[in-house]
């Protein structure tokens, strides 16, 4: 049986390949740098577009500080009958309303991740892994 090995001889070195740069690594990317325009607490979310994250450190204005896009959080989630999460649902930040939630809205509110923990409907809050 012949094999095609493109033209190449055993002992060969392949020909050489154009390589074009597509992206540069920067860091691993569990946070992002982040300068806002007005004070942000630590514990806020910042929504950009549909890149949800989290300030884990208070940032002042127009400095230079980082939002976490990646790790666990609990947020706040409404409670009251049919409130429940259960662990595994996909959640959505609602900023009307300032919680977590299993409805999108529609698009209108931006994926946080997803509930790693259920949450009852009297919980105030729920546990999410971030996820983009």
């Amino acid at each position: 049986m012949e094999l095609d090995n493109g033209g190449i001889g055993i002992g060969e070195p392949a020909p050489p390949q154009e390589q074009t740069m597509t992206a540069t690594f920067i860091h691993e990317g569990a946070s992002i740098d982040y300068t806002p325009g007005a004070d942000v607490d630590a514990g806020a979310v910042v929504v950009q577009g549909e890149l949800f994250g989290v300030a884990v450190r208070a940032i002042p204005a127009n400095t230079l500080g980082a939002l976490a896009v990646e790790g666990v959080f609990d947020f706040p989630k409404g409670t009251g009958g049919g409130s429940a999460i259960a662990a595994g649902a996909k959640l959505y930040w609602n900023a009307l309303g300032q919680v977590a939630t299993t409805d999108d809205a529609a698009g209108v509110n931006k994926a946080i991740g997803k509930a790693v923990l259920a949450a009852a409907d009297a919980d105030a809050t729920v546990r999410a892994r971030l996820s983009q």
